[in-house]
């Protein structure tokens, strides 16, 4: 088949969640598929340097990804019914270099990664060719953005964003639900987000493509949930986007300080790029690092004693707990956080809700070797068992034949 990717931002180096979800469908689907790319790129980033990218796909076309000031944003909410994230793409550039690949060449398939790639539908729907349009919804976005809009409301400093998140979460649910009926095909990333979607028509037809993980990649190292520089907990994610920057804030205020009273030694590092404004008080703490961007985050899986997902709002399933699972670092997570996975609590990770629980979770994984190893054991198999690339892309393909 010839497919196309439409995709967000580029899709190698895998650095976050979705480019870690498309490298995974791409390097798979190549193998057996004639693959383009349509891509954005970061305003002056390289695009030159050697990519795995081009040894997989046959044609790769990107564009910068706009930009929108804070006033131009403000005034799109205010005088548009459109959600924001119809908008954050918007690009004459990309949907011109869309209608020369559609003129250029036929396809099969026509994949949209992502939900800020749905205003380009109607350019892929007039082009002459009748391809198979799949829909791949990250998150069930009108559920994230009510989830946050619902976190945000216990705290009236919050207020204004909550603000938003309602306004976000009513444009979303009629827009997210007219995106999956015009698709051909529309893929969720877990069956609670399957569910969500239907509740906004019950004839959507959506099928389950779970987060996968290169569990050769990713493998234990011989440090890993063991390390010789103590006690270190890790959180990975962008660290501007809203859940993770709740998630941070909220363990760092409600729950690391009841570990530190049991163990003195703890830090936290907290791992990933663009750290929001609202994270530098922490920067005053001994105790915490924010590491920024980092080019490899697997070394950080690597030292940590404990990955600790304290999230309390988002929606999808949370790539990061693969990782952390394939490296063999033991997990106390949310229910939330570990939302999607079929996992058991107390056999693959520690679940935990309140401050209190998830500091004992902590706690007692901190103090028990074995109980880690016993954790690590499980999940490195669940993950092989379930969630390597090479089970999950042919069920991308049994997609396509329908």
């Amino acid at each position: 088949m010839r497919i196309l990717f439409l995709t967000p931002q580029l899709p190698y180096p895998p650095q976050k969640g979705t480019a870690l979800r498309n490298w995974g469908l791409i390097q798979g689907l190549a193998e057996h598929h004639q693959l383009s790319l349509l891509s954005f790129h970061e305003p002056g980033s390289s695009i030159d340097a050697p990519s795995p990218l081009a040894s997989v796909c046959k044609r790769m076309v990107t564009v910068p990804q706009p930009r929108r000031s804070p006033s131009q944003r403000l005034w799109d909410i205010l005088s548009t019914r459109q959600p924001d994230m119809a908008l954050r793409l918007a690009s004459n550039a990309y949907d011109r270099q869309l209608r020369e690949l559609l003129a250029e060449r036929t396809f099969d398939v026509v994949q949209m990664e992502g939900i800020e790639l749905a205003p380009y539908l109607d350019t892929i729907r007039s082009a002459s060719q009748d391809p198979l349009v799949v829909f791949d919804d990250h998150n069930c976005e009108y559920l994230l953005q009510q989830r946050v809009f619902l976190t945000d409301l216990y705290s009236p400093i919050r207020w204004p964003e909550a603000a938003y998140s309602f306004v976000q979460w009513q444009r979303l649910r009629r827009y997210e639900a007219e995106i999956c009926r015009q698709a051909d095909e529309v893929l969720a990333v877990s069956q609670a987000d399957a569910e969500a979607l239907m509740k906004l028509d019950p004839d959507l037809k959506i099928t389950v493509i779970p987060n996968g993980i290169d569990t050769q990649a990713y493998r234990p190292t011989t440090a890993t949930g063991d390390t010789a520089t103590g006690n270190t907990l890790v959180f990975t994610g962008t660290m501007n986007f809203r859940p993770n920057v709740d998630a941070v804030l909220w363990f760092a205020r409600e729950v690391l300080p009841r570990i530190q009273a049991s163990v003195s030694d703890v830090r936290f590092l907290v791992v990933g790029q663009r750290p929001h404004r609202r994270l530098d008080p922490l920067r005053r703490k001994p105790a915490i690092t924010l590491t920024g961007w980092v080019e490899d985050v697997r070394p950080y899986f690597a030292q940590a004693t404990v990955y600790v997902a304290p999230l309390r709002m988002g929606g999808g399933t949370r790539l990061k707990l693969l990782e952390a699972m394939a490296m063999g670092t033991p997990i106390v997570a949310t229910s939330l956080g570990a939302e999607g996975y079929p996992v058991q609590d107390g056999r693959e990770l520690i679940l935990a809700d309140t401050p209190a629980a998830f500091a004992e979770g902590v706690i007692a994984l901190l103090r028990d070797k074995e109980r880690r190893a016993e954790l690590t054991r499980a999940a490195r198999t669940f993950v092989e068992e379930r969630y390597d690339w090479q089970a999950i892309v042919p069920r991308v393909e049994e997609v396509y034949a329908t």
